[in-house]
């Protein structure tokens, strides 16, 4: 090869890697928490032309997907008296915690948005609405209490103390997973009396009250809230596998890691499957809070149909009901 043509070489490799990091870099938290925002907004006044919509922009609502102008876009009015934002310039993903009004009525949302060149090309939400069915299939059987979440939301302040890196707090909130996977406690890397909240519900941890009833991951046995934490009763969790985990936003000036994945039961069990958005609040390399919003889904249906977890797992004879 030519001195000339070398450097010719040299030229195109270095000047692909710079617009690879333009384009990684395309969208930073402003730019990520306005494209939020004006999807936000758009989902509000029914309008897809209101937000930057890519040309093949795919959404989902409890993993079923959705034509522009439908699911949301029809019922949503407003948003609530929660509202927590989160962005990973890394991922280029941004994503909301909270509640929406649909006609008056509150519904507990994870929304995860993907943006690439400015443009949303993913819209993944997972939602909680009251009288949605829960773990035995019946409707208003799941857990569901917007005022308690209003009265205690998650903290929206960036993280005061001691930063941790990426694969630090990805290994930390997979800690939780491995924890519920392997039945113990212990795996956790949490706080003594660390909270979780799900669906607007208290579940567990310090100054919880007492609630009734049961439903998915925190369903502990039968100690009051307040005398166990988000580690507690692991060993008897009707919990088989944390299958098809993922972690696509982590925001690191906050502390937050949003996991998604999805509850398989125990073998024989007629018990439903549970998909989430979980959000985890951790603070020098331990998890503080867990809030959550989730759903169980039908035993056909794919869940979370997501890349790269499209499918409904086909699951093997031994894992569905009997």
């Amino acid at each position: 090869m030519s001195t000339r043509m070398a450097s010719y070489v040299v030229s195109v490799i270095v000047l692909l890697l710079v617009t690879t990091n333009v384009f990684a870099a395309d969208c930073d938290r402003a730019c990520l928490r306005t494209t939020l925002d004006q999807y936000l907004n758009a989902v509000i006044k029914h309008d897809p032309a209101a937000a930057p919509l890519f040309i093949a922009f795919r959404q989902t609502e409890n993993a079923t997907v959705v034509k522009f102008g439908s699911g949301l876009w029809k019922t949503a009015t407003a948003l609530g008296k929660v509202q927590r934002r989160y962005m990973d310039p890394v991922t280029g993903q941004a994503a909301y915690f909270g509640i929406i009004e649909e006609n008056g009525m509150p519904a507990i949302v994870t929304l995860r948005l993907k943006v690439d060149n400015k443009k949303v090309t993913e819209a993944e939400w997972v939602i909680s609405r009251k009288g949605d069915p829960g773990l035995n299939g019946a409707a208003g059987g799941n857990v569901f209490d917007a005022d308690f979440l209003t009265a205690n939301p998650p903290p929206d302040k960036a993280l005061s103390k001691e930063r941790m890196s990426r694969e630090e707090m990805i290994a930390v909130t997979n800690s939780y997973f491995d924890g519920i996977t392997t039945h113990d406690g212990s795996i956790i890397q949490a706080y003594p009396g660390c909270i979780r909240i799900e669906n607007g519900v208290g579940m567990a941890g310090r100054g919880v009250p007492p609630r009734g009833g049961g439903g998915g991951a925190a369903a502990r046995g039968g100690a009051p809230a307040a005398e166990r934490d988000c580690t507690s009763g692991l060993e008897t969790i009707n919990i088989q596998l944390v299958a098809a985990r993922r972690y696509p936003v982590v925001d690191e000036e906050a502390g937050v890691v949003l996991g998604m994945a999805v509850f398989i039961r125990k073998p024989g069990t007629a018990t439903r499957r549970n998909m989430f958005g979980e959000w985890f609040f951790l603070e020098n390399h331990k998890i503080r809070t867990i809030y959550a919003s989730l759903f169980y889904p039908a035993p056909e249906m794919p869940v979370p149909n997501w890349p790269p977890y499209e499918g409904n797992w086909p699951l093997p004879p031994s894992f569905t009901a009997k």
